[in-house]
């Protein structure tokens, strides 16, 4: 993930959710932290707003994976889904910008 040049990026601990909503027009979905299935699930809301809102398409983010076996596996589904949501992420705002 690029190091974010905006001034509103958040590192609290708070959701990701929960800052959207108190700092709406100020949030950047590119530098918003994914730590948790609410912060990959608003940050691709937010993302597919943007793309909306500019009538762009981009190939839809990759599915949440549904097979963990919740034993903290070395390479878990969600380490990779993560790493492919930062990859579309990245994708979608060089589309944007």
């Amino acid at each position: 993930m690029r190091p974010c040049s905006s001034d509103v990026c958040l590192s609290s601990s708070q959701p990701v959710g929960a800052m959207l909503s108190a700092m709406k027009e100020l949030v950047d979905p590119f530098c918003l932290p994914i730590r948790s299935v609410d912060d990959a699930q608003t940050i691709v809301r937010e993302i597919e707003a943007l793309l909306s809102r500019q009538n762009l398409s981009l190939r839809p983010p990759p599915p949440m994976p549904n097979t963990c076996c919740g034993r903290g596996c070395n390479g878990c589904v969600w380490q990779g889904y993560y790493e492919a949501l930062a990859y579309w992420r990245e994708q979608a705002e060089r589309l944007l910008r």
